[in-house]
């Protein structure tokens, strides 16, 4: 048996998100034949891929059609997140894709949502960074669990880390207690502080967690640098929804691909009872996804555990990743994940690093 009939055979394996096949995309690697015995290395592009298991077990057909048997046959899964580019914008050196958390209004949980997705990305083994670019309602930090100031080196600011997560925000730069009372071109001028005066290193996901609105800060992130995708965060009620299709048109505006649109507080279960309550409504994320044609993806209840541990600075999927909520955010994040994949292979441009 050679390694070209094994390629040969995996090169009718299709990745289902990129609709291409594996060995074309350059996913199969470190074939190495052994008697009857076959090991191979296949790379997906983030290590989140939500359709790990199908990909494997589709291999494992392939392969045992040309003569291998299941039991000979190693397969290590693995992840390498591919960095996102656009011509004439420059990146971050080092980040491979930044992808924006938004809002239409405030008060529908999008720094919480911001904060576990970073964390779930995280437990797949990506590197993660947080950047909270709501510079005037900065919330990250107390979610994080840590709002002491970071060092500075050599007039660079080290980002604070837990959970696994790098992040920055003005919380950590400034009093709880201070209010910033800053005008347009000052949140402007720090929101591309935050981007490249922090030493970031080497990240595989750049999550930042935008203020409501479509404003400044919306501006600035999507002429500064690259956006591998934007996610909208929005509540059941119909005003809620109203301004989640600005968001959404706003990064059509842009020309930022749309990764989704993310439901929350969408129901609530009674922990005496179990009876479900659509407390703002039903289905009116989903609905605005389809009207708007984004993909929908997902919805997180209404959950006393995600509030305490929001306030604790304990987040639901750090400390309890066996919670139903919590799978419930892994599995959005690896869609967000893999929808950001479909939009970095298929723009096919060089990446420009500062």
């Amino acid at each position: 048996m050679s390694i070209e009939k094994v390629k040969q055979a995996l090169s009718k394996v299709n990745d289902p998100e990129l609709q291409k096949d594996l060995v074309s995309l350059n996913m199969v690697q470190d074939i190495k034949i052994e008697g009857e015995k076959l090991s191979l290395t296949v790379v997906l592009t983030t290590p989140a891929c939500p359709l790990k298991s199908v990909i494997e077990d589709e291999c494992k057909k392939a392969l045992n059609e040309i003569g291998f048997k299941s039991e000979n046959i190693k397969i290590n899964m693995t992840g390498e997140v591919r960095p996102y580019g656009i011509a004439g914008k420059e990146g971050l050196k080092g980040v491979n894709q930044i992808i924006a958390i938004s809002s239409g209004k405030g008060g529908v949980g999008k720094t919480t949502v911001s904060v576990n997705i970073a964390i779930a990305l995280s437990q797949t083994g990506a590197k993660v960074g947080l950047l909270d670019a709501d510079i005037t309602g900065p919330n990250v930090p107390i979610m994080m669990g840590d709002q002491e100031p970071p060092k500075i080196e050599n007039a660079k600011i080290i980002p604070k880390e837990n959970y696994g997560i790098k992040y920055i925000s003005m919380g950590v730069l400034v009093p709880s207690d201070k209010p910033v009372v800053w005008r347009g071109p000052m949140l402007d001028s720090v929101i591309r502080q935050f981007l490249r005066d922090v030493i970031w290193g080497e990240l595989d996901y750049l999550i930042v967690d935008l203020p409501p609105g479509t404003g400044d800060a919306q501006l600035t992130i999507c002429q500064a640098v690259p956006l591998a995708g934007g996610v909208i965060v929005t509540t059941p009620q119909d005003v809620a929804l109203l301004d989640s299709k600005k968001s959404v048109n706003m990064f059509k505006q842009m020309k930022v691909p749309i990764l989704g649109v993310v439901e929350n507080m969408s129901y609530f279960i009674c922990p005496k009872c179990s009876k479900r309550s659509e407390i703002f409504s039903h289905g009116g994320g989903e609905t605005a996804a389809c009207e708007l044609s984004v993909p929908f993806l997902g919805r997180i209840p209404i959950e006393p555990d995600i509030r305490i541990g929001g306030d604790s600075g304990k987040p639901i999927t750090a400390v309890n990743k066996d919670h139903p909520v919590s799978k419930v955010f892994k599995e959005i994040t690896s869609q967000i994940a893999a929808s950001a994949s479909v939009t970095t292979i298929n723009a096919q441009r060089p990446v420009v690093a500062i």
